[in-house]
């Protein structure tokens, strides 16, 4: 190379050497803007409560800030995602700085104020969301600037005005495929005009607005649309039949409570035809009318859902709408459809909720609406049916509200409908039925909000099972001809707000029991033939606020200044000519003449060697500490039960040393941080007991424990709770005494040990006993939370507390660190101790502990976070991720130092089988290889719910009530999974004898 090649090769090198130089000095620099930018938008936001901005104020180096991607390619900024961080503040409008911005996400938070106009100038915005926000204002016009954009949500605000024209018109080739502008107040018409075409739409969500006029003549342009909401507005006109005949890939269209008229449902539906990927058509609350079309059976096979309630529609229903195999949901509520019921909508097998009410069809209820295996829903009220109900109902399994009220029923209640386990609302009021209360029925411990068999003929005595409804909130039994007394055993509902046996031929005092009930609000026992003087539990009611007595033979003074009586009018007391008072309206008492009272000197008894007795109940006494009868939590609640009569056993303390042998080591089933459990035998009659006895070693904490265990058990009620027999108490010595679990703990099956006291492999459970079993657990953890009179925090949900019954039910032990919330309690005691509220906190500054076991605890409790029901979800969440895995979360902390959360979604979704124990995959070698990818799928549906429950920030975890659900689908998708590969393995084995008896 010559010297002219030399020196040209030098300034090649030299000016690529520059190029290089400038280019990092142009990055450093776009970065210091961007930084600088970033900054300021961070000081507009008023409040970070989860420390989610934390990394940008602790690093120079914004691609390593949370929210924030970076482009490689153009050492950029490039998005900006705080979704759910509960941040609040206002949006600066020194975003448009961040010019190479795509994303854009700041939905699910806080922020309030207005849309800044300048997002409009980020020219490269694909992403744009802000929903979920306290944003105020109208939509910018700039917004329409935004030529790139795929994806824009302003949903969920407070967005006043009409919609820019240039959100849906911004070029002739727009790229938007999703908007959603729901949940807001937005005005005027839906602004697309005849030259607009969005050719890309896939989403338009503008539900719950206040849009007018028609729908859009250019809507139709967007073929590929899949999703179309506009329910909850103010828009008119016809249906859309051109529009809807155009858009072949249309999944699902909500056009409900709008004011879209027809006359004639034929043409519409026939439009449909073509849209064979027809989901969810939502029709209801407009102006309809017409017949439904027998066409409507020739609409999608995959449609689910279908609602044309509340309109004018006319004529029977049609047989062919059965033709809908795959419908889970039908609602024809309220219009004037007449006819009977068509025996084919019996033949629907996947329908889960059926709504027919408010109509007036005739005729009887099909038998065979008992063959409807997935009904959850039946509501048939309001008609002229007639008949009696059939009995085949009891074969739905499912149901869970079963509503008949206001037909012409007539017959006997079928003591069959006892079978519905699940049935939580059972209304047969305002019908003809006739006959006596079955006791069956009258023992549904399932229904959780009412009874109502009001406005009938029914006759006979009120059972006394009604007493194990312990978790319904009314019963109504009005209006009958029932006789006999009112049960005393009705004090054994204590979720019970609002009783009313009016209007019958009842002829008993008012049972003293009633005042068990701590939520009671509401009393009519009026127009009966009820006697004796008013209890006092009526005047120390602090909930009570309708009371009606009247028409009965009450005698009596009425106290004019006390509970229920200082507000209460003389209309609630007319007809007890025996009854006299100060209030309006009955007669003056009259005063008697004074007369020398003699006075009773009080007896003096001195207990000296009584035995200790082991009760659920309170014994009053002024010299408790030389009594030596003691009281269990009846004492710890405080509650004076002179007149009350507590159903629990009494057992005596030599008696429990007699079942446990002395309580005798090879007799200790468990131990706990309060104490141990020992087996035992009653030598009286058999009865296998648990006994657990708290440690006095610890002294002050066992007598809280003690006393927050024991309002619990008294408190609720449920069948995934575990039952307590009795409890025993004296200066040393306390424990509480339940039923022995033959099955023992989950422990006991995850982790069995062998005889030499090493862990073996987890024990064989099936899939099913799995899931039944955290679906009992869900449940259970449900009713303490929303459910319970007296809400409660478990505190310490674990496999050692997970006890199995003999069908190997799960029943939640131990409440000796739960919090209960709100005090249910009612009954005007002035000694009542008070429970604690939300504010108590997650350490016990006495033991020095978090509120839980280590590997369960919430990581919001180790912050020093009061306890709450997400603790609680947290906690049920490692159980689940615990069962699926067969890892212990203290081994993955201690051993790999991360939570069993974090663990489980390092392998998710792609490398979670090799986690998952492959006998919770085992199926039978004849069934297909399909059932074990639906197996699979039942597992991953499972272990989504645990990291779900396990989320770092609460308000991220869902409530248990929807786990619970989650939970209760599953089990009935994989019985009818198990159901399906039994009637396959059976299918196999027959053809399988056919062809050895040929050969």
């Amino acid at each position: 190379m010559g010297l002219c090649g030399f020196l040209l090769f030098t300034c090649l090198c030299i000016t690529m050497y520059s190029t290089i130089v400038s280019s990092r000095n142009t990055t450093q620099v776009s970065f210091s803007n961007e930084l600088l930018s970033l900054l300021k938008f961070m000081s507009s936001i008023t409040s970070d409560p989860e420390n989610a901005l934390e990394s940008w104020k602790s690093s120079k180096q914004v691609c390593n800030w949370t929210g924030i991607g970076c482009s490689h390619k153009l050492n950029r900024v490039v998005q900006l995602d705080l979704s759910g961080k509960s941040l609040r503040g206002t949006i600066s409008s020194v975003i448009s700085d961040l010019s190479f911005l795509s994303v854009l996400d700041l939905s699910g938070n806080y922020f309030s104020g207005r849309i800044p106009p300048q997002i409009g100038q980020l020219g490269r915005l694909t992403q744009l969301s802000l929903a979920s926000n306290l944003l105020v204002g109208e939509i910018p016009a700039e917004l329409g600037n935004l030529t790139e954009l795929v994806y824009l949500n302003l949903g969920s605000n407070r967005i006043v005005g009409e919609i820019p024209v240039s959100l849906l018109c911004n070029g002739s080739s727009s790229t938007l495929e999703y908007i959603d502008l729901s949940n807001n107040s937005l005005g005027g018409k839906i602004p697309l005009l005849d030259h607009c075409e969005l050719n890309e739409l896939k989403f338009l969500l503008l539900w719950s607005n206040k849009l007018v006029g028609r729908i859009p003549q250019a809507l139709p342009k967007s073929s590929k649309l899949q999703w179309l909401d506009l329910e909850s507005n103010s828009l008119t006109g016809e249906l859309p039949l051109e529009m809807v005949r155009k858009m072949l890939e249309l999944q699902f269209l909500y056009l409900s409570y709008n004011g879209f008229i027809s006359h004639n449902l034929e043409p519409f539906f026939l439009s449909l035809l073509n849209s064979s990927n027809l989901q969810e058509l939502e029709l209801a609350g407009n102006h309809l009318g017409g017949e439904i079309p027998t066409v409507i059976g020739n609409l999608s096979s995959n449609l689910l859902q279908l609602h044309l309630g509340e309109n004018h529609i006319f004529g029977s229903i049609p047989p062919s709408i059965s033709n809908l195999v795959n419908l889970t949901l039908l609602n024809l509520s309220s219009n004037f459809l007449n006819g009977s019921i068509p025996i084919e909508l019996c033949q629907m097998k996947k329908l889960e909720k059926v709504f027919l009410s408010n109509n007036s069809l005739t005729g009887e209820i099909p038998a065979d609406s008992g063959d409807v295996p997935h009904l959850g829903l039946l509501d048939l009220s309001m008609n002229k049916l007639s008949g009696s109900i059939p009995v085949t109902l009891s074969n739905l399994i499912q149901l869970r509200r079963l509503l008949l009220y206001e037909n012409q029923l007539s017959g006997t209640l079928p003591s069959s409908l006892g079978e519905c386990i699940n049935l939580e609302i059972l209304d047969l009021s305002r019908n003809q039925i006739s006959g006596s209360i079955p006791n069956k029925l009258a023992g549904l411990r399932s229904l959780k909000l009412y009874l109502n068999f009001s406005s009938n003929f029914l006759r006979g005595s009120i059972p006394l099972e009604l007493s194990k409804m312990d978790m319904v909130l009314a019963i109504d039994l009005s209006s009958n001809k029932l006789t006999g007394e009112i049960p005393a055993q009705l004090g054994s509902c204590i979720a019970l707000e609002s009783l009313n046996v009016s209007s019958n031929f009842l002829q008993s005092p008012l049972p003293i029991q009633l005042g068990n009930l701590p939520y009671l609000q509401q009393l009519d026992v009026s127009s009966n033939i009820l006697f004796g003087e008013l209890p006092h539990f009526l005047e120390e009611s602090s909930t009570l606020k309708k009371l009606n007595l009247s028409f009965n033979n009450f005698s009596g003074i009425v106290p004019h200044d006390k509970g229920v009586f200082s507000w209460l009018t003389s209309e609630s007391l007319l007809g007890n000519p025996k009854l006299c008072g100060s209030i309006s309206g009955i007669p003056t008492c009259k005063k008697k003449p004074f007369r020398k009272s003699s006075i009773i000197l009080p007896l003096v008894i001195i207990l000296s060697a009584a035995p200790i007795i082991c009760l659920f109940g309170f014994v009053k006494s002024r010299a408790r500490t030389r009594s030596s009868v003691v009281s269990g939590c009846g004492s710890v609640l405080s509650e004076d039960v002179g007149n009350k009569s507590p159903n629990y056993r009494k057992i005596s303390y030599l008696q429990l040393v007699e079942a446990t042998d002395g309580f005798n080591q090879s007799n200790l089933i468990g131990s706990g941080r309060f104490g141990h459990v020992y087996k035992g035998i009653l030598q009286s009659d058999n009865m296998k007991i648990a006994v657990k006895v708290l440690d006095p070693k610890i002294g002050g904490e066992i007598s809280r424990s003690f006393k927050r265990e024991c309002q619990v058990l008294k408190r609720t009620r449920h069948r995934n709770l575990v039952r307590i027999i009795t409890t025993c108490s004296k200066p040393d010595f306390n424990a509480l005494v339940f039923p022995l679990m033959s099955k023992g703990s989950l422990e006991c099956h995850l982790y069995p040990e062998s005889a030499d006291g090493n862990h073996n492999d987890r024990c064989s459970l099936s899939l099913m006993q799995l899931l039944n079993i955290c679906s009992d657990v869900a449940e259970g953890v449900a009713y303490l939370h929303h459910d319970s009179p007296v809400q409660v925090i478990h505190c310490d949900l674990k496999p050692s507390n997970i006890l199995l019954d003999d069908d190997m039910t799960a029943l939640i032990t131990d409440f000796g660190i739960s919090r209960l919330i709100k005090d249910g309690g009612g009954d005007g005691s002035e000694n009542k101790i008070a429970l604690v509220d939300m504010s108590m906190p997650s350490f016990d500054s006495t033991t020095g502990l978090l509120c839980g076991s280590v590997g369960y605890i919430a990581p919001e409790y180790g912050l020093g976070r009061n306890v709450s029901t997400k603790g609680d979800v947290y906690s049920f969440g490692v159980l689940l991720l615990e069962i699926l895995t067969g890892k212990r979360p203290t081994d993955v902390l201690f051993h790999q130092g991360s939570t069993l959360h974090d663990w489980v979604k390092r392998h998710y979704p792609y490398n979670l089988e090799s986690i998952i124990k492959q006998s919770l995959l085992t199926t039978p070698s004849i069934i297909v290889q399909n059932s074990i990818k639906v197996r699979r799928d039942v597992i991953f549906e499972m272990v989504e719910i645990g990291i779900m429950c396990t989320q770092h920030s609460p308000s991220m975890r869902p409530s248990m009530t929807n786990i619970a659900q989650e939970m209760t689908w599953m089990k009935e998708y994989l019985t009818h999974l198990i159901t399906e590969e039994e009637e396959e393995i059976e299918k196999s084995t027959r053809i399988h004898e056919t062809r050895v008896n040929v050969d």
